[in-house]
């Protein structure tokens, strides 16, 4: 047996066990291809150069955002400021780059809004 095909052993089967080709068997004939027409081909284009999400866009400016607001209160942490020090001027920081990267507020009730409105509060 080769490959899974033949015999496992010609004794008994009145062969020799050697596998040939059937000459018989008619293939069929390739198909026509169906090449794309133009207006088939500017729908795949435009669907290629789709632009970017603006949520996604908006959220890597966030995160970026984040990133530096989290190193300055770790800098601030390391210096021995006070907890409530820290947490104004990293909220000051985080509304001035959220104005620089024109990027408007979490809008998820994250830490800003609650030191805004108070935990607990209704919005």
């Amino acid at each position: 047996m080769y490959n899974g095909i033949g015999l496992n052993t010609p004794r008994g089967s009145g062969t020799n066990g050697y596998v040939t080709r059937n000459w018989a068997h008619i293939r069929g004939r390739k198909e026509k291809v169906n090449y794309k027409t133009e207006e088939e081909m500017k729908k795949l284009d435009a669907a290629m150069s789709k632009k970017p999400n603006q949520e996604i866009l908006d959220h890597e400016r966030k995160r970026k955002v984040e990133l530096k607001c989290m190193e300055m209160q770790e800098l601030m942490e390391e210096q021995g400021y006070s907890e409530e020090e820290i947490e104004r001027k990293v909220a000051t920081f985080r509304r001035m780059l959220m104005e620089k990267e024109g990027v408007g507020s979490t809008g998820t009730g994250g830490k800003e809004e609650e030191v805004e409105r108070g935990p607990g509060r209704p919005r």
